[in-house]
């Protein structure tokens, strides 16, 4: 098929590699001229294992190409993915200007049948009002063109997000059109070969499926992170309350990681975005105001740890950060645990040394520059290099090579062996044996 992409940021840009790897040509818009620039010469603007790789081999195939014309990048495609952000307003509610300027622009140039995918993460009923939106357009022409409008939200973990698109659990469908049903499940059949993945719905269904799954997700971990702390006021080993729950096939193993707090770009946009869909409609949303509000105390959790440990003021005090990133795998710094941290350092007069393997550019765009001109915040090439007068290591983001470190380097390099670890990465009993002051999420009694 001939497909077109409105929005090169992560989830469009995955979107459009992963369907012109599968053979279908493929053109991607943006109105960045910058960003359009260096995607023709191969240069990704974000980190996602594979995906550099996967362009410029998409690229060379002649299967893949990028422009800021959306005119013609319309005149051969079938079928058009919006996957441009929705950001949330100050409300909490999802900003769906950019969505509403594309279906206007869409409506403003299509001459045949088409097939208009949501692929941004929107709320229910935005698929009707962006209908409505090329209606309004092609009215203004004096034109009537037949066209679909098709719920077919993204399910993509940063980090693993070309294996999510290659191999999905599912593919969620919402249309209220046999064509454009056929069409679509046409378009998915390669990436469901050995089993068919596609569940068709109601397009309000498939917008809801999106934030109901997220939400899912966040709860288990606001309980987990809940139960973490009580188990700490109770003298309970919160490791053996996970792997007692975890082994019950109802529960399992996934999201119950106690830690410091979820971010990233979904889960607490959308937490907020579907609290604020339930107060549009009159209903009162405990459950989830209560998920959002554990995330952001869970957020404050390991400075809460320093500050009890070395008192209210930091000054003069240094502190290693491992990890800045919101989660491995990714250089995205979005609503990231670490970024709280970091303030909450520096504001009661400590300063900061942090590694990670590719968030430090990022975490500096969305830090004060007056604190890393003031090098009270500085970013290490090494995740030793942090280590030298810093008065104890905060682990943030669980990264593989964060897990077994030289705890001998560790324990001669800080000034004094304390680690607080907000992933519960290490053992506290063997760092304990080697001298350590070790504070985890619910684990300070082991």
């Amino acid at each position: 098929m001939n497909i077109t992409v409105i929005g090169t940021g992560y989830v469009g840009l995955v979107t459009g590699a992963c369907f012109a790897e599968m053979g279908n040509h493929v053109v991607c818009v943006d109105i960045d001229q910058r960003k359009i620039d260096q995607l023709k010469a191969g240069v990704i603007p974000i980190y996602e294992p594979g995906l550099d790789a996967l362009v410029k081999r998409c690229i060379n195939e002649g299967l893949l190409e990028f422009t800021i014309d959306l005119s013609i990048a319309m005149s051969k495609a079938q079928v058009f993915f919006i996957a441009v952000g929705t950001p949330p307003g100050e409300d909490g509610s999802a900003d769906l200007s950019h969505v509403l300027a594309v279906a206007k622009s869409l409506g403003e140039h299509l001459t045949q049948y088409a097939v208009i995918v949501d692929k941004s993460t929107v709320p229910v009923g935005t698929a009707e009002k962006v209908k409505e939106t090329i209606h309004q357009a092609l009215l203004k022409r004096k034109l009537t063109v037949p066209f679909d409008v098709v719920s077919n939200p993204e399910f993509l973990k940063e980090g693993a997000a070309l294996d999510d698109f290659m191999r999905p659990d599912r593919i969620v469908i919402g249309v209220d059109s046999e064509e454009a049903q056929t069409i679509m499940e046409e378009l998915y059949a390669p990436f469901g070969r050995i089993r068919d993945k596609v569940l068709v719905m109601s397009v309000r269904a498939a917008e809801m499926t999106k934030y109901a799954a997220n939400a899912m997700l966040a709860t288990k971990i606001s309980f987990m992170n809940e139960m973490a702390t009580l188990c700490e006021r109770m003298e309970v080993d919160v490791e053996q309350v996970r792997r007692g729950i975890g082994s019950d096939q109802r529960i399992g193993y996934s999201f119950i990681y106690p830690g410091c707090g979820y971010g990233g770009s979904c889960f607490p946009k959308d937490v907020k975005a579907l609290i604020q869909m339930a107060i549009e409609h009159d209903f009162d949303p405990v459950l989830l105001k209560s998920v959002e509000l554990r995330n952001t105390r869970q957020k404050r959790f390991l400075f809460e740890k320093v500050s009890k440990y070395f008192g209210d003021d930091l000054t003069g005090r240094v502190f290693a950060v491992w990890g800045l990133a919101f989660k491995p795998g990714t250089d995205d710094v979005r609503e990231a645990s670490s970024l709280v941290l970091i303030e909450a350092l520096i504001k009661a007069g400590a300063s900061v040394k942090a590694y990670d393997p590719v968030a430090s550019q990022t975490a500096a765009n969305a830090l004060p520059a007056e604190w890393i001109e003031n090098r009270q915040v500085q970013f290490c090439g090494q995740q030793y290099d942090v280590i030298p007068r810093a008065d104890a290591l905060i682990l943030v983001t669980e990264w593989k090579f964060f897990r077994q470190p030289d705890f001998e380097c560790l324990k001669h390099g800080l000034k004094q062996p304390v680690i607080f670890d907000g992933r519960n990465q290490y053992d506290p009993i063997k760092l304990k044996e080697q001298g350590f002051v070790y504070f985890g999420i619910g684990r300070e009694t082991v």
